[in-house]
């Protein structure tokens, strides 16, 4: 592939990914509109942003993963595409909470084919001095599709409903399918060791087996724990904290920066890395705590503007991480197994951002805390415990960085996946 269409196919998946989280964040934009439809509780609404997607989303994702290692990785993309743009067409028909939690769990489904293939193609294609930097910019799509959610969705529902916001989310995908399938080609997979093939269960244990992979799936499943959290209840701080439900659409501009930010936080890993590789792991220390004094701040403000202000530039710094932490994972994994790390990857953040922050959030803003700023102290508590939990995690993937890294492990992987000869 030349180093034009290389570059084009990461400007495509980019574009794939805002529209998968355009469609995945919109719940969360939407939420006091779809509370109100179905008299939901807090709780309720947490389940359907979160669980409702995440469990589904994680499960799938280990399964894609090894699927995006074996076949068609342009096929999976453009179906996943397509299934997941379909749904929230759909939602926006929804009769029922019974029927939003169903096509929920179907864009779940889809969007777990996208990044482990996206992962596994991108590994192929581009030096590994390069993949914080490549995997950022991929990455920086989250932010701009949350954003793009916050300002067109919430717009179009402030001035007709949820349901044709819905709608307006997932026609693009639809639109986008025949331009991806046209436009992508499959690469050639780049094997680093000859060995026979393996089960899903021996690929993982060998990841497992690594400290540092243990400790970068705590960490980064904390990080996300607090970023879908944010994402989550921004706009029950805004709408019930403040009364002030225009300033949910305003809040995708912070989004966008976000996409700038975790280009810029890929950029400064691949720096650190040149006299230390282990120090990419810096960048999620910095989003674990740096985050945290700007949301205190805001989130128990007594002015709108000064909340909206102090969380936007807290979301700025909390979600930097994004694109060095599925590009960390790279580095300790063989070219055969890229995929399926990012499917484990996905699964782990899955359950720990999606499954367990908003729900959680939730949980505490209906039955522990009281009074006006309830759904505030909610938020800063699962951020002050996830920070602590990921500077602990990073520091300690830094110190078994090197003897972690996949040169070191060729003859333990194959002696995991070699059949013993029998003896004469």
């Amino acid at each position: 592939m030349t180093k034009r269409l290389a570059y084009g196919t990461i400007f495509l998946f980019t574009i794939i990914y805002i529209l998968s989280f355009v469609d995945r964040q919109i719940v969360a934009v939407l939420g006091t509109q779809i509370r109100d439809t179905f008299l939901l509780s807090n709780f309720q609404l947490g389940l359907l942003y979160g669980p409702a997607f995440s469990v589904v989303y994680a499960i799938a994702g280990i399964p894609m993963g090894r699927l995006a290692d074996k076949t068609s990785r342009k096929m999976m993309i453009c179906l996943g595409l397509l299934i997941w743009s379909l749904m929230t067409v759909i939602s926006g028909f929804a009769s029922s909470f019974a029927f939003l939690i169903t096509a929920r769990l179907f864009v779940g489904l889809s969007q777990a084919i996208l990044s482990p293939a996206v992962y596994s193609y991108m590994a192929d294609e581009f030096s590994p001095q390069k993949r914080a930097t490549i995997f950022s910019i991929y990455a920086s799509g989250i932010f701009i599709g949350i954003g793009l959610s916050f300002l067109a969705g919430g717009t179009i529902a402030l001035h007709y409903d949820w349901r044709m916001a819905m709608i307006a989310a997932g026609l693009p995908g639809i639109a986008f399918v025949p331009f991806a399938w046209w436009y992508l080609t499959e690469p050639r997979r780049k094997a680093n060791v000859s060995k026979p093939d393996s089960s899903v269960f021996l690929d993982i244990i060998f990841m497992l087996k690594k400290p540092s992979i243990r400790w970068h799936l705590i960490g980064f499943a904390c990080l996300a724990s607090t970023g879908y959290t944010i994402l989550a209840f921004a706009g029950n701080v805004f709408n019930d904290v403040f009364g002030r439900a225009d300033l949910i659409p305003k809040y995708g501009w912070f989004l966008f920066g976000v996409a700038g930010t975790v280009i810029i936080s890929g950029k400064i890993a691949d720096h650190l890395s040149r006299k230390n590789p282990s120090r990419r792991f810096w960048m999620g220390i910095v989003a674990a705590v740096g985050g945290i004094p700007f949301y205190l701040y805001g989130l128990f403000h007594s002015s709108a503007e000064m909340a909206f202000l102090f969380t936007g530039i807290g979301v700025l710094v909390s979600s930097s991480y994004n694109g060095v932490a599925a590009a960390l994972l790279q580095y300790f994994v063989r070219s055969n197994q890229r995929a399926l790390a990012g499917g484990l990857y996905l699964f782990v953040i899955s359950i720990a951002g999606f499954g367990i922050g908003p729900p959680l959030t939730g949980w505490l803003t209906d039955s522990v805390f009281t009074g006006n700023y309830s759904v505030s102290y909610a938020i800063i508590t699962i951020m002050i415990i996830n920070g602590i939990i990921a500077v602990i995690s990073f520091t300690q993937a830094m110190k078994h960085y090197h003897q972690d890294v996949i040169e070191n492990h060729a003859e333990v992987y194959l002696s995991l996946t070699s059949v013993p000869k029998e003896k004469n």
